[in-house]
């Protein structure tokens, strides 16, 4: 509970400070008190026994493997509480969801203080939503977006969603572009296993948003010293194989490694259709790969109805397996660790996303802040990779095309 201390602290404080400023205010005071949600009850459908399907790396599973329909990759709940006065903002979100312990404990998401020092210029400090792609603000919430999930080879690879620490971002226009520029800094740390944590220290980047008439399009950048310790031991054991060991040691292990993140967006939408897509690229120096991502999507808007089509990918920028120590160079009573090792490192290396999927779905709006969606994914992971897959069986066949079809119900209040 110690990395939800502060950002809970700092807005459980505010919105104390907030509440009591509204109640002794006088009667044209702006001080006020809100309370919103949002939430996906989701069934997904996976015939294929071999794997499960999952949203984000972050689920525990999903379906497949585990059952063939299974609610984990995309449902949730999430509350909103929002406290303002005068300059003040402060706001504590809350979602419920499948996490790695197989668990939905709810977390806290978002929890911060704003200032809005001047009309255009805003100094947030605490949990930040880190704004890395279009929907950075709204993944979560279902409702917000055409489609029952943002883009997994994008979106669901990525578990920092948010950061604890600062953000400053300013309004400026020049003409009808009108631009929000942000930059920030801070940390995460999670878990991303029983017993295993992922620690992002020095997290900094910019972000600039920019909008003109119909069209949005943003542009991020994020760095960090990244450590996540699912596979240290390994890499410790390797290194006492020497120098070819610690090389693999060296090349691989997730160990206060930079990491960065540059994305692209553009987004049209002029009110009966759609158009967007983005592109981006990480890179991580470890095990947990580099890659480029992109989708694109459009739809149109007929009446109640909004029928969709996608296309998604995920693909490698370096290597995804290695050779491991050479076992003639070893003495032979170490030669079947050294073996086991690079078989078990190979087997990580899979995960590294090397696939794309084709989409096509259909949102029913039944009310204004109710939807009903349905979507068939076709997944086809390519080369020796396991895609976007997680609890791969013994008979999970390489490069084999798979369906995913979805029901999702979406609601805000």
């Amino acid at each position: 509970m110690s990395r939800f201390r502060i950002p809970f602290a700092l807005s459980a404080l505010a919105l104390a400070a907030a509440t009591c400023a509204a109640q002794e205010a006088p009667a044209e005071s702006a001080a006020s008190f809100t309370v919103s949600g949002f939430g996906t009850l989701s069934m997904v459908h996976k015939a294929d026994r071999q794997s499960d399907f999952v949203s984000s790396v972050l689920n525990a599973n999903g379906a497949g493997a585990t059952r063939v329909n299974s609610i984990n990759p995309d449902s949730r709940l999430g509350v909103q509480f929002t406290a303002t006065s005068g300059q003040w903002t402060a706001v504590l979100q809350l979602i419920s969801e499948q996490q790695i312990t197989n668990t939905w404990r709810p977390i806290v998401e978002w929890g911060n203080i704003k200032y809005q020092a001047t009309p255009d210029l805003a100094l947030r400090l605490g949990r930040i939503a880190l704004p890395m792609g279009l929907a950075a603000d709204y993944r979560k919430v279902g409702y917000a977006f055409p489609w029952v999930r943002t883009p997994v080879e994008v979106y669901g690879a990525i578990p920092i969603t948010n950061s604890d620490g600062l953000d400053l971002s300013y309004r400026w226009n020049r003409g009808d572009v009108k631009n929000v520029t942000q930059v920030f800094y801070g940390r995460n740390n999670q878990k991303v296993g029983e017993n295993s944590r992922l620690q992002a220290r020095h997290l900094a980047g910019l972000s600039n948003t920019v909008t003109w008439g119909a069209a949005t399009a943003r542009v991020s950048y994020l760095t960090t010293e990244l450590t996540v310790d699912l596979a240290h031991e390994g890499f410790v054991t390797y290194r006492m194989f020497g120098p070819a060991g610690a090389a693999i040691a060296d090349q691989w292990d997730a160990d206060h490694k930079r990491a960065d993140s540059l994305s692209l967006g553009l987004a049209y939408d002029p009110g009966t259709w759609f158009a967007q897509g983005e592109i981006g690229r990480a890179s991580t120096r470890s095990y947990l790969g580099d890659r480029h991502v992109v989708y694109l999507t459009g739809g149109a808007r007929l009446g109640e109805f909004t029928p969709y089509l996608a296309f998604a990918a995920s693909h490698p920028r370096g290597a995804t397996a290695t050779a491991g120590v050479p076992l003639t160079t070893l003495p032979p009573a170490v030669r079947p660790t050294a073996a086991y090792l690079t078989g078990e490192l190979n087997t990580i290396l899979r995960h590294i996303a090397d696939q794309h999927t084709l989409s096509a779905g259909v949102r029913w709006d039944l009310r204004d802040n109710l939807d009903l969606k349905f979507q068939v994914d076709r997944i086809q992971p390519r080369g020796q990779s396991y895609g976007t897959f997680v609890n791969t069986q013994p008979g999970f066949v390489p490069g084999h095309a798979v369906t995913v079809a979805t029901a999702a119900l979406d609601f805000v209040f």
